[in-house]
């Protein structure tokens, strides 16, 4: 009579067995996702939770402040570029686009400032390292290059700028932040018109750009959360901020074929 083999040879290896151990596997791969994700910190609404601050227009996320950041930014630098094409640009396109750069930021720095005081939020008062050598760029160049450089430096900024408006405007729970949203988006769509219509914008090297990414952010990351108790005033820029907010029409006008010649 041939022996029966020893009970721990069979276990989990036996039919039963298998059919145990493939139920307890699915249950458990049931419940891991609902443990790491919904449990577990680090993940993004763990960090959105972490980075929020309440305020009286709502909860205010760090996107937010880093948004409200970026538009004081966008001015401190874009405005002098505009007031600066208005003097060097060569085409009547590309002048009349550094006359929206002024008129816009102009518009656009009296409301972030007035977002951030209700806010108690600290603004900047001066451009980015980054910011400063775009602007030292734009110094440098003289006739038809200063036009190409104006136009493709100003449109690939506004691009990575657009996407956060976006961003913002899709996400944020803050009624002031929603707002100044939708007079970015207003504003960064018109300057992109306009630049575009220059007609000196490179559009491939402009995707290449985009999707490699190439461009540095405006701000680094934003800082720990939280309105702070007396933020420094920001200064306006200069010229003063105008009550209403018109657009000049855009110029149409492209460049010569051949600037070289007469």
């Amino acid at each position: 009579m041939r022996p029966r083999p020893p009970i721990n040879s069979r276990g989990i290896f036996s039919g039963t067995g298998i059919i145990i151990t493939g139920l307890t596997m699915t249950l458990l791969a049931m419940i891991f996702p609902i443990w790491s994700y919904a449990d577990r910190s680090g993940t993004g609404l763990d960090t959105l939770n972490a980075e929020t601050v309440s305020t009286g227009y709502g909860p205010l996320s760090a996107l937010d402040r880093d948004f409200i950041t970026k538009v004081r930014l966008a001015g401190l630098w874009e405005l002098p570029a505009g007031q600066q094409a208005q003097q060097k640009g060569t085409t009547p396109a590309v002048r009349t686009a550094g006359q929206h750069l002024v008129e816009g930021h102009t518009f656009l720095d009296e409301r972030v400032r007035d977002v951030a005081a209700k806010l108690s939020l600290a603004l900047p008062n001066e451009p980015t390292e980054q910011q400063q050598e775009w602007l030292a760029t734009l110094s440098g160049a003289q006739g038809v290059e200063y036009d190409s450089r104006f136009a493709n430096i100003l449109r690939l900024a506004h691009g990575k700028v657009f996407s956060v408006v976006a961003q913002v405007r899709a996400s944020t729970r803050n009624s002031l932040v929603r707002k100044l949203a939708d007079d970015a988006n207003t504003t960064v769509l018109d300057h992109i018109t306009v630049l575009e219509a220059t007609g000196y914008v490179d559009f491939d090297s402009l995707a290449r750009d985009m999707v490699a990414d190439s461009t540095p952010p405006l701000t680094p990351p934003p800082g720990p959360p939280g309105p702070t108790a007396d933020p420094a005033p920001a200064v306006p820029m200069a010229p003063p901020p105008t009550p209403s907010y018109a657009l000049p029409p855009a110029a149409t006008s492209r460049p010569p074929e051949n600037p070289g010649q007469s």
